[in-house]
Protein backbone atom coordinates (compact mmCIF):
# COMPACT_ATOMS: atom_id res chain seq x y z
CA UNK A 1 0.00 0.00 0.00
CA UNK A 2 1.43 3.50 -1.38
CA UNK A 3 1.45 6.42 1.50
CA UNK A 4 0.77 9.69 0.52
CA UNK A 5 1.74 12.54 2.42
CA UNK A 6 -2.07 13.46 2.58
CA UNK A 7 -2.51 10.16 4.05
CA UNK A 8 0.02 10.74 7.13
CA UNK A 9 -1.48 14.38 7.64
CA UNK A 10 -4.95 13.04 7.80
CA UNK A 11 -3.82 10.20 10.50
CA UNK A 12 -1.71 13.08 12.17
CA UNK A 13 -4.45 14.88 12.64
CA UNK A 14 -7.11 12.26 13.76
CA UNK A 15 -4.40 11.29 16.36
CA UNK A 16 -4.11 14.84 17.57
CA UNK A 17 -7.92 14.69 18.13
CA UNK A 18 -8.30 11.69 19.73
CA UNK A 19 -5.62 12.75 22.03
CA UNK A 20 -7.34 15.88 22.47
CA UNK A 21 -10.23 14.05 23.45
CA UNK A 22 -9.06 12.07 26.15
CA UNK A 23 -7.63 14.95 27.37
CA UNK A 24 -10.94 16.16 27.47
CA UNK A 25 -12.45 13.22 28.94
CA UNK A 26 -9.81 13.64 31.67
CA UNK A 27 -10.01 17.35 32.29
CA UNK A 28 -13.79 16.93 32.54
CA UNK A 29 -13.61 13.93 35.40
CA UNK A 30 -10.99 16.16 36.67
CA UNK A 31 -13.15 19.14 36.82
CA UNK A 32 -16.42 17.36 38.11
CA UNK A 33 -14.71 14.35 40.17
CA UNK A 34 -17.11 11.64 38.20
CA UNK A 35 -16.14 9.37 36.27
CA UNK A 36 -19.18 9.66 33.62
CA UNK A 37 -20.92 12.56 32.72
CA UNK A 38 -23.27 10.51 30.34
CA UNK A 39 -24.55 6.75 29.92
CA UNK A 40 -22.43 6.40 26.63
CA UNK A 41 -19.08 7.27 28.62
CA UNK A 42 -19.32 3.49 30.60
CA UNK A 43 -22.86 1.96 30.58
CA UNK A 44 -21.99 0.01 33.49
CA UNK A 45 -21.06 2.43 35.68
CA UNK A 46 -24.30 4.25 35.08
CA UNK A 47 -26.40 1.31 35.30
CA UNK A 48 -25.43 1.05 38.71
CA UNK A 49 -25.06 4.47 39.78
CA UNK A 50 -28.70 4.90 39.11
CA UNK A 51 -29.38 1.72 41.00
CA UNK A 52 -27.23 3.13 44.13
CA UNK A 53 -28.82 6.42 43.51
CA UNK A 54 -32.09 5.17 44.02
CA UNK A 55 -31.34 3.09 47.09
CA UNK A 56 -29.87 6.23 48.46
CA UNK A 57 -32.35 8.15 47.54
CA UNK A 58 -34.48 5.86 49.37
CA UNK A 59 -33.12 5.27 52.43
CA UNK A 60 -32.51 9.34 53.23
CA UNK A 61 -36.42 9.44 52.40
CA UNK A 62 -37.11 7.03 55.26
CA UNK A 63 -33.66 8.37 57.62
CA UNK A 64 -34.16 12.30 57.28
CA UNK A 65 -37.89 11.70 57.15
CA UNK A 66 -40.03 9.49 57.51
CA UNK A 67 -37.93 8.35 61.18
CA UNK A 68 -37.91 11.78 62.42
CA UNK A 69 -41.42 12.43 61.87
CA UNK A 70 -42.33 9.13 63.64
CA UNK A 71 -39.86 10.10 66.31
CA UNK A 72 -41.71 13.34 67.08
CA UNK A 73 -45.06 11.65 67.25
CA UNK A 74 -43.88 8.83 69.00
CA UNK A 75 -42.45 11.26 71.38
CA UNK A 76 -45.50 13.82 72.27
CA UNK A 77 -47.33 10.55 72.12
CA UNK A 78 -45.17 9.54 75.05
CA UNK A 79 -45.34 12.53 77.39
CA UNK A 80 -49.44 12.94 76.83
CA UNK A 81 -49.56 9.13 78.24
CA UNK A 82 -46.98 10.19 81.05
CA UNK A 83 -49.48 13.13 82.16
CA UNK A 84 -52.34 10.71 81.91
CA UNK A 85 -50.22 8.42 84.20
CA UNK A 86 -49.83 11.18 86.60
CA UNK A 87 -53.28 11.72 86.55
CA UNK A 88 -54.70 8.19 87.18
CA UNK A 89 -51.81 8.32 89.84
CA UNK A 90 -52.86 11.22 91.75
CA UNK A 91 -56.66 9.94 91.65
CA UNK A 92 -55.55 6.75 93.09
CA UNK A 93 -54.27 9.06 96.23
CA UNK A 94 -57.56 10.63 96.59
CA UNK A 95 -59.06 7.23 96.23
CA UNK A 96 -56.92 5.86 99.57
CA UNK A 97 -58.23 9.15 101.37
CA UNK A 98 -61.41 8.60 100.41
CA UNK A 99 -61.50 5.14 101.66
CA UNK A 100 -59.75 5.46 105.01
CA UNK A 101 -62.04 8.33 105.92
CA UNK A 102 -61.94 12.13 106.16
CA UNK A 103 -60.91 13.75 109.22
CA UNK A 104 -62.23 16.47 108.53
CA UNK A 105 -64.63 18.95 106.44
CA UNK A 106 -61.93 20.44 105.22
CA UNK A 107 -60.07 17.30 103.83
CA UNK A 108 -63.46 16.07 101.84
CA UNK A 109 -63.68 19.37 100.47
CA UNK A 110 -60.26 19.40 99.26
CA UNK A 111 -60.34 16.08 97.79
CA UNK A 112 -64.16 16.91 95.55
CA UNK A 113 -62.27 19.72 94.43
CA UNK A 114 -59.06 17.78 93.53
CA UNK A 115 -61.51 14.91 91.48
CA UNK A 116 -62.99 17.87 89.88
CA UNK A 117 -59.97 19.69 88.53
CA UNK A 118 -58.67 16.23 87.71
CA UNK A 119 -61.63 15.08 85.86
CA UNK A 120 -61.67 18.56 83.96
CA UNK A 121 -57.42 17.36 83.08
CA UNK A 122 -57.36 13.68 82.38
CA UNK A 123 -59.44 14.03 79.15
CA UNK A 124 -57.96 17.50 77.78
CA UNK A 125 -54.54 15.72 77.63
CA UNK A 126 -55.98 13.09 75.18
CA UNK A 127 -56.15 16.65 72.89
CA UNK A 128 -52.75 16.54 72.63
CA UNK A 129 -50.94 16.85 69.12
CA UNK A 130 -48.01 16.93 66.48
CA UNK A 131 -47.90 19.63 63.83
CA UNK A 132 -51.65 20.00 63.96
CA UNK A 133 -52.68 16.45 64.54
CA UNK A 134 -54.57 14.91 67.55
CA UNK A 135 -52.53 11.62 67.78
CA UNK A 136 -54.85 9.75 69.62
CA UNK A 137 -58.04 10.31 66.90
CA UNK A 138 -56.83 7.60 64.80
CA UNK A 139 -57.41 8.72 61.21
CA UNK A 140 -59.23 11.84 61.91
CA UNK A 141 -56.59 13.68 63.29
CA UNK A 142 -57.98 16.76 62.57
CA UNK A 143 -60.91 15.48 65.18
CA UNK A 144 -59.79 16.54 68.85
CA UNK A 145 -60.64 13.74 71.67
CA UNK A 146 -63.17 15.98 73.44
CA UNK A 147 -65.24 18.33 72.87
CA UNK A 148 -63.10 21.35 73.90
CA UNK A 149 -66.12 23.62 74.67
CA UNK A 150 -69.87 23.28 75.50
CA UNK A 151 -71.75 21.92 72.69
CA UNK A 152 -75.91 21.66 72.62
CA UNK A 153 -76.71 21.15 68.93
CA UNK A 154 -74.66 18.05 68.23
CA UNK A 155 -77.20 14.83 68.41
CA UNK A 156 -75.39 11.46 68.12
CA UNK A 157 -76.96 8.33 67.76
CA UNK A 158 -75.10 5.63 70.01
CA UNK A 159 -74.47 1.82 69.87
CA UNK A 160 -72.69 1.07 72.80
CA UNK A 161 -71.58 -2.63 72.31
CA UNK A 162 -70.75 -4.08 76.30
CA UNK A 163 -70.94 -7.33 77.82
CA UNK A 164 -72.18 -8.97 81.28
CA UNK A 165 -69.45 -6.96 83.59
CA UNK A 166 -70.94 -3.38 82.71
CA UNK A 167 -73.72 -4.37 84.93
CA UNK A 168 -73.20 -3.62 88.34
CA UNK A 169 -75.14 -3.26 91.73
CA UNK A 170 -74.90 0.66 93.71
CA UNK A 171 -76.07 1.42 97.11
CA UNK A 172 -78.97 3.66 96.77
CA UNK A 173 -79.78 5.99 100.08
CA UNK A 174 -83.56 7.21 100.28
CA UNK A 175 -83.66 10.25 102.34
CA UNK A 176 -87.49 10.72 101.78
CA UNK A 177 -87.78 14.49 102.10
CA UNK A 178 -84.41 16.05 103.34
CA UNK A 179 -83.40 16.46 100.02
CA UNK A 180 -86.18 19.59 100.26
CA UNK A 181 -85.26 20.58 103.60
CA UNK A 182 -84.55 24.50 104.18
CA UNK A 183 -84.57 26.22 107.52
CA UNK A 184 -88.42 27.36 107.37
CA UNK A 185 -89.37 23.30 106.79
CA UNK A 186 -86.98 21.73 109.02
CA UNK A 187 -89.99 21.21 111.39
CA UNK A 188 -92.86 20.75 108.92
CA UNK A 189 -90.82 18.46 107.06
CA UNK A 190 -92.59 15.60 108.21
CA UNK A 191 -89.34 12.90 107.68
CA UNK A 192 -88.08 10.54 110.38
CA UNK A 193 -85.97 7.93 111.27
CA UNK A 194 -87.89 5.47 110.03
CA UNK A 195 -88.56 7.10 106.41
CA UNK A 196 -84.67 6.63 105.93
CA UNK A 197 -83.39 3.37 104.15
CA UNK A 198 -80.83 1.97 101.98
CA UNK A 199 -80.68 -0.61 99.15
CA UNK A 200 -78.79 -2.41 96.54
CA UNK A 201 -80.04 -1.50 92.70
CA UNK A 202 -78.52 -3.42 89.88
CA UNK A 203 -77.17 -0.80 86.89
CA UNK A 204 -76.03 -0.62 83.57
CA UNK A 205 -74.05 2.58 83.42
CA UNK A 206 -73.63 4.03 79.92
CA UNK A 207 -70.57 6.24 78.88
CA UNK A 208 -72.11 9.72 79.26
CA UNK A 209 -74.27 11.21 81.20
CA UNK A 210 -77.63 13.99 80.19
CA UNK A 211 -78.97 12.18 77.18
CA UNK A 212 -81.84 13.19 75.38
CA UNK A 213 -84.84 11.83 77.02
CA UNK A 214 -87.04 12.62 74.38
CA UNK A 215 -85.68 9.15 72.61
CA UNK A 216 -86.16 6.34 74.39
CA UNK A 217 -83.05 3.83 74.39
CA UNK A 218 -83.36 0.80 72.93
CA UNK A 219 -81.61 -2.59 74.74
CA UNK A 220 -80.74 -5.45 72.46
CA UNK A 221 -79.18 -8.81 73.37
CA UNK A 222 -79.06 -12.23 72.29
CA UNK A 223 -81.49 -15.27 74.18
CA UNK A 224 -78.89 -17.71 74.49
CA UNK A 225 -79.73 -19.02 78.03
CA UNK A 226 -76.42 -21.09 79.86
CA UNK A 227 -74.31 -20.79 76.52
CA UNK A 228 -76.31 -23.99 75.33
CA UNK A 229 -74.96 -24.27 71.82
CA UNK A 230 -78.17 -26.52 70.92
CA UNK A 231 -80.60 -23.37 71.89
CA UNK A 232 -81.02 -20.86 68.99
CA UNK A 233 -80.21 -17.65 69.57
CA UNK A 234 -82.78 -15.20 68.72
CA UNK A 235 -82.56 -11.21 69.62
CA UNK A 236 -84.09 -9.96 71.66
CA UNK A 237 -85.08 -6.41 73.09
CA UNK A 238 -85.64 -4.40 75.95
CA UNK A 239 -87.61 -0.77 76.45
CA UNK A 240 -86.91 1.42 79.50
CA UNK A 241 -88.83 3.33 81.03
CA UNK A 242 -87.69 6.67 81.47
CA UNK A 243 -88.05 8.66 84.66
CA UNK A 244 -86.11 11.35 85.39
CA UNK A 245 -84.55 12.22 88.36
CA UNK A 246 -86.12 15.70 89.22
CA UNK A 247 -89.77 14.10 88.70
CA UNK A 248 -91.81 14.87 91.86
CA UNK A 249 -94.39 11.93 90.85
CA UNK A 250 -92.10 9.04 90.87
CA UNK A 251 -88.40 7.72 92.25
CA UNK A 252 -86.15 5.96 89.66
CA UNK A 253 -85.01 3.98 92.06
CA UNK A 254 -87.92 2.59 93.53
CA UNK A 255 -89.28 1.50 90.39
CA UNK A 256 -86.45 -0.96 89.20
CA UNK A 257 -87.88 -4.39 90.28
CA UNK A 258 -89.00 -7.37 88.88
CA UNK A 259 -88.48 -7.11 85.05
CA UNK A 260 -88.68 -3.03 85.23
CA UNK A 261 -85.57 -1.35 83.98
CA UNK A 262 -85.88 2.62 84.17
CA UNK A 263 -83.55 4.77 81.98
CA UNK A 264 -82.67 7.68 84.42
CA UNK A 265 -81.36 10.49 81.52
CA UNK A 266 -79.40 12.62 83.47
CA UNK A 267 -77.29 10.05 85.15
CA UNK A 268 -77.07 7.65 82.49
CA UNK A 269 -77.98 4.93 83.95
CA UNK A 270 -80.36 1.91 83.40
CA UNK A 271 -82.02 0.26 86.56
CA UNK A 272 -82.83 -3.00 86.67
CA UNK A 273 -84.59 -5.06 88.05
CA UNK A 274 -83.36 -8.50 89.52
CA UNK A 275 -85.79 -10.51 86.90
CA UNK A 276 -84.22 -7.86 83.95
CA UNK A 277 -80.58 -8.34 85.62
CA UNK A 278 -81.03 -12.12 85.31
CA UNK A 279 -82.03 -11.68 81.55
CA UNK A 280 -79.27 -9.99 81.03
CA UNK A 281 -76.32 -12.09 82.98
CA UNK A 282 -77.99 -15.15 81.29
CA UNK A 283 -76.14 -14.01 77.97
CA UNK A 284 -73.16 -15.79 76.96
CA UNK A 285 -71.11 -15.93 73.88
CA UNK A 286 -71.78 -19.44 72.56
CA UNK A 287 -68.35 -21.05 71.06
CA UNK A 288 -67.57 -21.79 67.71
CA UNK A 289 -70.24 -19.16 66.11
CA UNK A 290 -69.64 -15.82 64.56
CA UNK A 291 -71.44 -13.84 66.33
CA UNK A 292 -71.18 -12.72 69.98
CA UNK A 293 -74.36 -13.60 71.46
CA UNK A 294 -72.63 -12.17 74.88
CA UNK A 295 -72.76 -8.85 73.48
CA UNK A 296 -75.57 -6.08 75.06
CA UNK A 297 -75.77 -3.13 72.28
CA UNK A 298 -77.97 0.06 74.13
CA UNK A 299 -78.67 2.58 71.67
CA UNK A 300 -79.26 6.06 72.43
CA UNK A 301 -79.58 10.15 71.05
CA UNK A 302 -77.16 12.31 73.19
CA UNK A 303 -77.19 16.05 71.57
CA UNK A 304 -75.80 18.58 74.55
CA UNK A 305 -72.25 18.07 75.26
CA UNK A 306 -69.68 19.73 77.91
CA UNK A 307 -66.18 20.40 76.77
CA UNK A 308 -64.96 17.54 78.85
CA UNK A 309 -66.69 14.87 77.24
CA UNK A 310 -64.93 12.46 74.76
CA UNK A 311 -66.39 12.78 71.14
CA UNK A 312 -68.29 9.07 70.85
CA UNK A 313 -66.37 8.69 67.17
CA UNK A 314 -63.56 7.50 68.74
CA UNK A 315 -65.18 4.92 70.70
CA UNK A 316 -68.84 3.83 69.09
CA UNK A 317 -71.02 3.19 66.52
CA UNK A 318 -72.76 6.35 66.08
CA UNK A 319 -74.44 8.32 64.00
CA UNK A 320 -74.21 12.18 63.50
CA UNK A 321 -74.95 15.36 60.96
CA UNK A 322 -71.76 16.88 60.21
CA UNK A 323 -71.18 20.67 59.09
CA UNK A 324 -72.56 20.58 55.90
CA UNK A 325 -75.66 18.88 57.03
CA UNK A 326 -74.69 15.34 55.58
CA UNK A 327 -75.55 12.18 57.71
CA UNK A 328 -72.09 10.68 58.67
CA UNK A 329 -71.92 6.76 59.80
CA UNK A 330 -68.94 6.30 62.05
CA UNK A 331 -66.90 2.59 62.93
CA UNK A 332 -70.05 0.75 60.73
CA UNK A 333 -67.38 -1.83 61.08
CA UNK A 334 -67.99 -2.38 65.29
CA UNK A 335 -71.59 -3.75 64.90
CA UNK A 336 -70.04 -6.66 62.70
CA UNK A 337 -67.26 -7.00 65.26
CA UNK A 338 -65.14 -6.11 63.22
CA UNK A 339 -62.05 -4.78 64.65
CA UNK A 340 -59.18 -5.28 62.43
CA UNK A 341 -56.40 -2.54 62.02
CA UNK A 342 -58.11 -0.85 59.48
CA UNK A 343 -61.55 -0.47 61.79
CA UNK A 344 -59.39 0.91 64.86
CA UNK A 345 -57.62 3.37 62.53
CA UNK A 346 -54.05 2.55 62.97
CA UNK A 347 -51.82 4.83 61.69
CA UNK A 348 -48.26 3.77 60.64
CA UNK A 349 -44.79 5.15 59.16
CA UNK A 350 -42.66 2.78 56.00
CA UNK A 351 -39.57 3.48 58.20
CA UNK A 352 -37.32 0.68 56.14
CA UNK A 353 -37.54 -1.43 53.33
CA UNK A 354 -40.48 -3.48 53.60
CA UNK A 355 -40.93 -2.44 57.03
CA UNK A 356 -43.48 -0.14 59.02
CA UNK A 357 -43.79 1.25 62.38
CA UNK A 358 -47.44 1.94 64.20
CA UNK A 359 -47.00 5.28 65.79
CA UNK A 360 -50.42 6.08 67.01
CA UNK A 361 -52.27 4.89 69.90
CA UNK A 362 -56.35 5.30 69.76
CA UNK A 363 -57.76 7.00 72.62
CA UNK A 364 -59.76 3.94 73.68
CA UNK A 365 -56.15 2.48 74.63
CA UNK A 366 -55.64 5.41 76.92
CA UNK A 367 -58.35 6.01 78.73
CA UNK A 368 -61.99 4.02 78.58
CA UNK A 369 -65.12 5.93 79.29
CA UNK A 370 -65.84 4.85 82.72
CA UNK A 371 -62.38 6.46 83.88
CA UNK A 372 -65.13 9.84 83.77
CA UNK A 373 -67.91 8.09 84.93
CA UNK A 374 -66.11 6.76 87.99
CA UNK A 375 -65.13 10.34 88.94
CA UNK A 376 -68.71 11.42 88.06
CA UNK A 377 -69.97 8.57 90.79
CA UNK A 378 -67.15 9.47 93.51
CA UNK A 379 -67.92 13.36 93.24
CA UNK A 380 -71.56 12.94 93.46
CA UNK A 381 -71.11 10.83 96.60
CA UNK A 382 -69.20 13.50 98.41
CA UNK A 383 -71.63 16.41 97.16
CA UNK A 384 -74.43 14.51 98.63
CA UNK A 385 -72.61 13.76 102.34
CA UNK A 386 -71.57 17.90 102.16
CA UNK A 387 -76.02 18.86 101.31
CA UNK A 388 -76.48 16.61 104.20
CA UNK A 389 -74.09 17.23 106.53
CA UNK A 390 -75.20 21.50 105.87
CA UNK A 391 -78.62 19.98 107.08
CA UNK A 392 -77.24 18.64 110.12
CA UNK A 393 -75.70 21.65 111.10
CA UNK A 394 -79.10 23.45 109.80
CA UNK A 395 -81.41 20.98 112.17
CA UNK A 396 -78.73 21.71 114.92
CA UNK A 397 -78.82 25.44 114.91
CA UNK A 398 -82.42 25.75 114.81
CA UNK A 399 -82.62 23.00 117.55
CA UNK A 400 -80.13 25.29 119.72
CA UNK A 401 -82.73 27.81 119.45
CA UNK A 402 -85.73 25.52 120.67
CA UNK A 403 -83.80 22.75 122.22
CA UNK A 404 -87.40 20.80 123.70
CA UNK A 405 -88.74 20.49 120.10
CA UNK A 406 -89.50 17.13 119.41
CA UNK A 407 -89.83 17.73 115.26
CA UNK A 408 -86.33 19.34 115.21
CA UNK A 409 -84.91 16.35 117.16
CA UNK A 410 -87.08 13.60 114.83
CA UNK A 411 -85.66 15.51 111.50
CA UNK A 412 -81.59 15.46 113.24
CA UNK A 413 -82.28 11.34 113.90
CA UNK A 414 -83.32 10.87 110.37
CA UNK A 415 -80.74 13.28 108.86
CA UNK A 416 -77.71 11.88 111.00
CA UNK A 417 -78.91 8.57 110.49
CA UNK A 418 -78.88 9.59 106.16
CA UNK A 419 -75.63 10.92 106.88
CA UNK A 420 -73.79 7.73 108.26
CA UNK A 421 -75.48 5.81 105.21
CA UNK A 422 -74.29 8.26 102.53
CA UNK A 423 -70.73 8.54 104.29
CA UNK A 424 -70.78 4.77 104.37
CA UNK A 425 -71.63 4.92 100.66
CA UNK A 426 -69.19 7.18 99.97
CA UNK A 427 -66.58 5.41 101.30
CA UNK A 428 -67.24 2.18 99.69
CA UNK A 429 -66.88 3.96 96.34
CA UNK A 430 -63.54 5.40 97.24
CA UNK A 431 -62.64 1.42 98.24
CA UNK A 432 -63.72 0.52 94.72
CA UNK A 433 -62.28 3.35 93.31
CA UNK A 434 -58.94 2.40 94.24
CA UNK A 435 -59.16 -1.25 92.19
CA UNK A 436 -61.17 0.66 89.37
CA UNK A 437 -57.99 3.44 89.09
CA UNK A 438 -55.71 0.45 89.26
CA UNK A 439 -57.59 -0.58 86.41
CA UNK A 440 -57.27 2.66 84.75
CA UNK A 441 -53.60 3.29 85.58
CA UNK A 442 -52.85 -0.49 83.99
CA UNK A 443 -54.84 0.85 80.90
CA UNK A 444 -52.18 3.60 80.40
CA UNK A 445 -49.00 1.59 81.23
CA UNK A 446 -50.03 -0.89 78.89
CA UNK A 447 -50.45 2.27 76.57
CA UNK A 448 -46.57 3.83 77.64
CA UNK A 449 -45.09 0.29 76.85
CA UNK A 450 -46.63 0.12 73.80
CA UNK A 451 -45.55 3.19 72.65
CA UNK A 452 -41.76 2.84 74.11
CA UNK A 453 -42.12 -0.55 72.46
CA UNK A 454 -42.24 1.01 69.08
CA UNK A 455 -39.72 3.97 69.72
CA UNK A 456 -37.35 1.79 70.76
CA UNK A 457 -38.03 -0.25 67.17
CA UNK A 458 -37.55 2.98 65.16
CA UNK A 459 -34.32 3.68 67.06
CA UNK A 460 -33.24 0.61 65.79
CA UNK A 461 -34.30 1.20 62.55
CA UNK A 462 -32.36 4.38 62.41
CA UNK A 463 -29.32 2.99 63.24
CA UNK A 464 -29.49 0.31 60.85
CA UNK A 465 -30.57 2.61 58.37
CA UNK A 466 -27.43 5.18 59.53
CA UNK A 467 -25.39 2.41 58.78
CA UNK A 468 -26.93 1.69 54.92
CA UNK A 469 -26.79 5.03 54.39
CA UNK A 470 -23.02 5.44 54.81
CA UNK A 471 -22.47 2.05 52.90
CA UNK A 472 -24.40 3.12 49.63
CA UNK A 473 -22.35 6.31 50.20
CA UNK A 474 -19.23 4.65 49.76
CA UNK A 475 -20.45 2.26 47.19
CA UNK A 476 -21.60 5.08 45.05
CA UNK A 477 -18.63 7.16 45.61
CA UNK A 478 -16.24 4.32 44.65
CA UNK A 479 -18.37 3.44 41.55
CA UNK A 480 -18.72 7.11 40.19
CA UNK A 481 -15.50 9.36 41.95
CA UNK A 482 -12.40 9.58 40.12
CA UNK A 483 -9.21 8.94 41.75
CA UNK A 484 -8.03 12.59 41.50
CA UNK A 485 -4.36 12.20 42.13
CA UNK A 486 -4.38 9.21 39.20
CA UNK A 487 -6.62 11.01 36.96
CA UNK A 488 -4.41 14.23 37.20
CA UNK A 489 -1.05 11.79 36.25
CA UNK A 490 -3.25 10.86 33.31
CA UNK A 491 -3.89 14.21 32.12
CA UNK A 492 -0.39 14.79 32.52
CA UNK A 493 0.84 11.91 30.82
CA UNK A 494 -1.80 12.89 27.82
CA UNK A 495 -1.08 16.51 27.57
CA UNK A 496 2.46 15.72 26.97
CA UNK A 497 1.60 13.08 24.34
CA UNK A 498 -0.35 15.45 22.33
CA UNK A 499 2.37 18.05 22.74
CA UNK A 500 5.05 15.49 21.40
CA UNK A 501 2.16 14.84 18.81
CA UNK A 502 2.08 18.40 17.37
CA UNK A 503 5.82 18.63 17.46
CA UNK A 504 6.01 15.17 15.51
CA UNK A 505 3.32 16.47 12.91
CA UNK A 506 5.08 19.73 12.74
CA UNK A 507 8.18 17.98 11.53
CA UNK A 508 6.78 15.65 9.29
CA UNK A 509 4.63 17.91 7.76
CA UNK A 510 7.47 20.02 6.43
CA UNK A 511 9.05 17.24 4.92
CA UNK A 512 7.41 16.65 0.76
CA UNK A 513 8.79 15.03 -2.59
CA UNK A 514 10.61 17.97 -2.65
CA UNK A 515 13.04 17.82 -0.89
CA UNK A 516 14.48 14.49 -2.50
CA UNK A 517 14.74 15.65 -6.07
Amino acid sequence: MRITNKIISNNSVTNINNNKVLEDKLNTQLATGSKVTRPSDDPVVAIRALRLRTNLNQVNQYYTKNIPDAESWLEVTESAITTVLGIVEDLQANCTKGAVGFDTTEDRDKVLQNLKALQEEVYATGDADYAGRFVFGGYRTNTSVTFGKKTSDKPYTISEQVDRKALDQITYVDVDKLGQLTETNAETLGTTEQDISNSQIFRLRLAYDNIDKDVVPQIGYDFAMAGDPEVPTAQQTMTPQVVSLYDDTQNPYEMATGNNVIFVPETGELLLGEDAYNTLMNTRDVEGTDVDEGEIRITYQKSNWEAKDLRPEHYFYCESVNDDGVNVIYNEKFLAGDRDDDANQYISYDVGFNQSVRVNTLASELFSTSLGRDLDDMIRSIEDVAAMDKNITSIKNKLAEDPENQDLKDRLAAAEKAGTMLNDKMQKLFEQGISKMQEHHRLANDALTATGNRGARVELVSNRLSKQQTNFKNLSSENEDIDMAEVAVDLSSVELAYQAALMATGKISQTTLLNYL
